[in-house]
């Protein structure tokens, strides 16, 4: 009886720490671990597959791939009122999302023609489009505010955990097999059960609406919140250094970095190893720094982020400006927008969570899920201008990036000064 004692401490000390969470949060995050396993098994392979396996040009891919940022912004817009409507609410709208994404996967398995690849990908844009939202907004509605960026940052660990396993599995079963078509198959099952246990296992959390104002009178009100609205402003910068970090940076690690492996850069196998290791560290960091700095207030918070992003940034520009220290200069770059990503994202969910009105939950997170769609469609056609004019932009966009985000921090501050007592408190 002692040993198992001593055997149970370990378990009982990590119970006492984790955060005091409801049942359903924690179901909640298991289904998204699965569901991004599923969407890591796609994560690096989807163009491959189609250029090399189907047969599309690069341009036919990339044109498909852009219908996702298409229905994703018509997809917001949609949610914020099903969230909120009481033929969906906030449960129906994630089951929706997921047989929505499922069918699109489903598509892409099988298309063998360019409108089957659009259509894939509008569905799965679409269905993207309404998970976030509803996700984000059932975990406010079942979470107390003490615990809400904890709660947001479980979010945000499934999702990465989720990406780094699928990823590494899929890599594993195409060196094997060389069968993609199966992984977006196995993709659309992983949507399935996701929509299966949210069904079985997650309760209505949406709230009837005392008032009949029409629908459009509730984005009227989010729009008229002050300290919402510059939180908005402020989170499209944050939305486009996210969209550099991921579309822009590798191709400038692979064909402007004097100092890489290869002739004119980083080889795919070291840039691999880089965000490999921006994953790794980001699963480790999530829960540990959300904790530290549950005391801080969420605009704190985003500016100590903007601030670690311009640092990553800074490090980035190094590796074109001292070659001889590249190797370094980008691990200490994806080291620190690793830390930036974690310290931003539950705070940037809760701040929206604490600034929502109950009856507008949907909306409020709707329209800062809007923000990533916006960034990711701008973000990428800037860094793409930028680095074909290696003459006038080229390896200096990470400084103008830096220079951006002085008019981020006004904005933060702005927003410090805007927001309720207690909520800076």
């Amino acid at each position: 009886m002692e040993n198992l004692n001593l055997l149970s401490q370990p378990f009982n000390q990590l119970r006492t720490w984790l955060p005091p969470l409801r049942r359903e949060i924690w179901i909640l995050a298991v289904g998204q671990l699965m569901l991004f396993i599923g969407q890591g098994f796609t994560l690096v392979y989807a163009s491959i597959y189609f250029v090399n396996q189907l047969g599309f040009s690069p341009t036919q891919v990339g044109l498909a791939q852009g219908c996702v940022g298409v229905s994703g912004i018509l997809g917001r817009f949609l949610a914020g009122n099903a969230l909120n409507s009481a033929w969906l609410g906030r449960r129906g709208t994630l089951i929706l999302s997921a047989v929505i994404a499922a069918l699109g996967s489903w598509l892409l398995a099988f298309a063998t023609t360019f409108p089957l690849l659009v259509a894939g990908n509008l569905c799965l844009g679409l269905g993207i489009s309404l998970y976030w939202p509803a996700t984000l907004t059932i975990t406010t509605d079942l979470t107390d505010p003490q615990y809400r960026a904890e709660a947001m940052a479980l979010t945000r660990l499934a999702d990465n955990l989720g990406l780094g396993v699928g990823a590494l599995i899929a890599g594993q079963y195409i060196a094997v097999s060389g069968n993609y078509s199966t992984l977006f198959i196995c993709k659309g099952i992983a949507y399935l059960i996701f929509g299966v246990v949210i069904f079985m296992t997650i309760e209505e959390t949406r709230q009837e609406i005392s008032d009949s104002q029409h629908p459009l009178s509730y984005w009227g009100q989010a729009f008229r919140d002050r300290p919402f609205v510059i939180f908005l402003i402020a989170n499209l910068f944050f939305a486009i250094y996210g969209a550099q970090s991921n579309s822009t940076l590798p191709l400038y690690l692979a064909n402007f970095v004097p100092g890489g492996d290869a002739e004119s850069g980083f080889s795919e196998r070291f840039i691999s190893y880089f965000f490999v290791w921006h994953v790794v560290l980001k699963i480790l960091l999530q829960l540990p720094l959300t904790r530290l700095f549950r005391a801080r207030s969420h605009s704190t918070l985003l500016l100590g982020s903007l601030v670690i992003w311009c640092s990553g940034f800074v490090l980035v520009w190094l590796t074109s400006a001292l070659p001889q220290s590249a190797l370094l200069s980008i691990i200490g770059a994806f080291a620190l927008l690793a830390i930036a990503e974690v310290v931003y994202s539950p705070s940037s969910s809760a701040l929206t969570g604490d600034l929502a009105p109950t009856a507008l939950r949907g909306i409020y997170f709707s329209l800062e899920s809007q923000c990533w769609a916006i960034g990711f469609l701008v973000g990428p056609i800037v860094g793409g201008w930028a680095l074909d004019h290696p003459a006038a932009v080229g390896a200096d966009l990470w400084l103008y990036l830096v220079v951006s985000s002085v008019a981020a921090g006004v904005l933060l501050l702005q927003l410090q000064r805007a927001m309720p007592d207690d909520m800076n408190a």
